[in-house]
């Protein structure tokens, strides 16, 4: 059917309506002709009518479904964060049929539902105990760790699911296979770095250095202090950034393990001279110390000592045949060193109880002292001869780091809470936290002591019968303004707190804890109310009691 228009493109009046699409073509340039199909749908009430478009509808004419295209979206979208995380093809299926059931099957689109994703995966890891980070999938969601934290309580509400105890052994054992500065150690100093990371996390646990504190900067630590005691080339601010934890907690928790296992090194003959600087040179002596102190003990009944695995004569010998703090091994005198502990050839050090054991502290005290005398010496008559010789240079040397740990101690392997408590590796420090809050309350102890001198000095300024106000006024004026305005400055914010809760007559037990705001409101701040509330007619203010 040929129509009396003409062409667009060769201006020749050649078109023929197209049977499917209803276009009109040329047929003699080949061209479709644009707009010429136009249908107007005007009929008012009687005419075509359309159709509704809401969310989850289709409309008529419509090329691709929004549902459809919302769960297509959506399931593209766990996926790649699943693959973000690492996680198999299974642990994605789970973690869709998750998301379907608590969305009734609309999943959804925009950052709540990447949060919700990363939130599910979380809590079907932790079910399974596989361990995955909440730091890791707040990276791979791009959101913050409390944002996640929330979504991961409501997605725990809504299953009605109790997920257990966070593990971090085995957080430890997965970060160290996935640290890449360890990535071209050797498997053997893996596993030896694994068992002595293991034994000092637990260690830590029974410190109490991980308790209401995040893991991940505990484990950042003990990685990084394995490390170095087995000379690998590890920085923390690397380890910090792979496990995505912030580098100064880590700082922190690498000084407080210094400083738990210097507590340690007390009970050793030479201890009063480790400090956190030296411990590294001293530590494979300390954590030996230790391992075999957790072997010795057991269920809180001393075990014989041919069941200890670690041996006590070797521990000594070592430390006996080298210097310590400088690192300077003299293999020549280890079998000399020896004969100051050797009780008699018939005997050996270690005997079947320990009442027989026959060296003491203060005896190990007088030996090590003795050796250092001779060691003095013979450094003195070696300077001599050797004048033109190289010096040697004062550098950490951990020869025998392979020799002094077994990695026989139960401290090495995973263990319950209550075994790991049962264990004693030498120190039993209180929490950090009871510690900081014991020292706050004596602080608030001085401030109301404080307090009250100042009240007492307000309220009787002049008093007969002692000469002590008297004798504070006169070094009051005595005093220039400079030194007034110190004093002045000394007084801050608590303290006018607490003179204010004294004058309320609050008890000082009460303000020893620290609660500021619940006394204020209590003693101060409703005493005001009750006052304004008492007024009568008159305006007059009846008498109440004021504390």
């Amino acid at each position: 059917m040929e129509s009396n228009g003409a062409c667009k493109n060769c201006r020749k009046r050649s078109l023929v309506q197209d049977d499917v699409s209803g276009n009109m073509i040329c047929t003699s340039c080949d061209v479709v002709q644009d707009f010429d199909n136009f249908q107007a749908h005007i009929g008012g009430i009687t005419g075509e009518a359309g159709s509704y478009v809401r969310v989850g509808t289709v409309g008529v004419g419509g090329n691709l479904n929004y549902k459809e295209k919302k769960i297509f979206e959506s399931q593209k979208l766990i996926m790649d964060i699943t693959f973000k995380l690492g996680l198999s093809g299974s642990k994605a299926n789970e973690i869709k049929l998750l998301a379907e059931k608590i969305t009734e099957g609309e999943y959804g689109l925009g950052r709540w539902f990447t949060v919700f994703v990363g939130a599910c995966a979380y809590v079907l890891m932790r079910k399974d105990d596989k361990m995955l980070p909440i730091v890791e999938v707040a990276d791979a969601v791009d959101c913050d760790v409390f944002e996640l934290g929330r979504m991961i309580g409501r997605v725990v509400d809504f299953v009605d699911l109790k997920l257990p105890e966070f593990d971090i052994v085995n957080c430890f054992e997965r970060s160290i296979g996935i640290c890449s500065s360890f990535g071209r150690v050797s498997a053997d100093i893996i596993g030896r770095m694994m068992q002595q990371g293991v034994f000092l996390v637990q260690c830590l646990i029974k410190w109490f250095i991980t308790t209401g504190r995040r893991p991940i900067p505990v484990v950042a630590a003990v990685l990084v202090f394995v490390g170095e005691l087995n000379q690998v080339p590890v920085k923390i601010e690397d380890v910090a950034n792979e496990l995505h934890v912030v580098v100064g907690t880590c700082k922190k928790r690498y000084k407080e393990l210094l400083e738990r296992l210097v507590e340690v090194a007390r009970v050793l003959p030479w201890g009063k001279d480790v400090t956190v600087k030296n411990l590294l040179k001293n530590a494979p002596f300390v954590i030996q110390y230790m391992e075999m102190k957790s072997s010795m003990i057991c269920n809180r009944k001393r075990k014989s000592f041919e069941h200890v695995q670690c041996d006590m004569e070797g521990l000594i010998g070592d430390c006996l045949s080298k210097e310590l703090g400088s690192g300077i091994y003299n293999s020549s005198s280890q079998d000399g060193n020896l004969q100051y502990f050797e009780v008699g050839h018939s005997s050996n050090l270690i005997h079947e109880s320990p009442d027989r054991f026959q060296i003491s502290p203060e005896c190990l005290s007088i030996i090590y002292s003795s050796f250092l005398d001779e060691v003095s010496l013979a450094k003195v008559s070696a300077e001599k001869g050797m004048e033109n010789r190289r010096k040697p240079q004062r550098s950490c040397d951990f020869q025998v780091c392979t020799d002094w740990w077994e990695g026989k101690s139960e401290l090495s392997k995973k263990l319950v809470l209550m075994q790991i408590f049962e264990k004693d590796v030498g120190l039993d420090p209180t929490p950090p936290s009871f510690d900081k809050g014991r020292l706050a309350k004596q602080r608030r102890q001085e401030k109301v002591k404080n307090a009250k001198r100042r009240i007492h000095r307000i309220m009787n300024p002049f008093m007969s019968n002692s000469g002590y106000g008297k004798d504070l006024c006169v070094l009051e004026h005595e005093k220039s303004a400079k030194k007034r305005k110190k004093m002045q400055m000394d007084i801050d914010w608590e303290d006018l707190i607490i003179e204010t809760l004294l004058l309320h007559n609050v008890e000082d037990d009460e303000i020893l804890n620290g609660h500021y705001n619940v006394l204020l409101a209590l003693h101060v701040f409703d005493n005001g109310i009750a006052r304004l509330a008492s007024r009568n007619c008159n305006g007059d203010i009846m008498s109440l009691p004021l504390k």
